[in-house]
């Protein structure tokens, strides 16, 4: 589609190290910069941290966030202070938590105050194999809310409530990175990235208004979309 540049790579290393990349490039310009959970993010942050281990021009925000405690297996910043944080020699300039333990209503509340009218820069999505983004279920309620950041309910394990950023604060960053990677996920960028947009797949919903959307996929994730 002419509003996604397509990157397919071979496989999920590479995805990883195309998005380690960017991040590295990220924190050397300085800006705001969203981070997301799952396994090749993971991969990407901890090359990330040796292309660049000064991220002291940067501000970290995460797209959405479990309700449970910041050292929880579950925790999205928890895994990125593992794979990421912990491993920089300077510091992010800024890290803006989404304070799950705090119970899905509280949390959103203080993270849409936190938030305020800052701008994204660069905001990182993974695409869950229903077509999920962020915490933005398929046909979700939560997909026309035009707040901020919004409590939202589980849409798939594990099965605790969550936060996450709203459609008009995903569409409004300066740059949109997806990544996927494997079979699983070729359903999903079919839909998102090839079909029509819908709310059956809320990735096909996520552009950048006034930026650019890229999305980089392993040979695996890409196997459905036209050629």
């Amino acid at each position: 589609m002419s509003d996604v540049e397509l990157v397919v790579v071979g496989n999920a290393r590479e995805v990883a190290a195309a998005v380690a990349e960017r991040l590295a490039r990220a924190a050397r310009e300085g800006g705001n910069v969203v981070l997301t959970g799952g396994k090749t993010p993971e991969h990407a942050y901890e090359e990330a941290a040796k292309r660049a281990p000064d991220w002291s021009k940067v501000d970290i925000w995460w797209g959405d966030e479990r309700c449970v405690p910041p050292d929880d297996e579950n925790s999205n910043y928890g895994m990125a202070k593992r794979s990421l944080l912990d491993r920089l020699e300077r510091p992010p300039r800024g890290v803006h938590r989404i304070k799950g333990e705090l119970g899905k209503d509280e949390a959103a509340a203080e993270y849409e105050r936190e938030l305020d009218d800052w701008r994204l820069d660069l905001l990182l999505l993974g695409v869950g194999p229903d077509g999920h983004v962020a915490s933005l279920f398929p046909n979700a309620p939560t997909l026309r809310s035009s707040e901020k950041v919004l409590p939202a309910e589980p849409g798939l394990e594990p099965f605790v409530d969550r936060v996450t950023l709203s459609l008009p604060v995903l569409q409004s960053a300066g740059e949109i990175l997806f990544l996927l990677a494997g079979e699983s996920k070729a359903d999903a960028a079919a839909r998102a990235f090839a079909g029509e947009p819908s709310p059956d797949t809320p990735a096909s919903l996520v552009r950048a208004q006034a930026g650019r959307t890229v999305a980089i996929l392993d040979r695996a994730a890409a196997a459905k979309l036209p050629a």
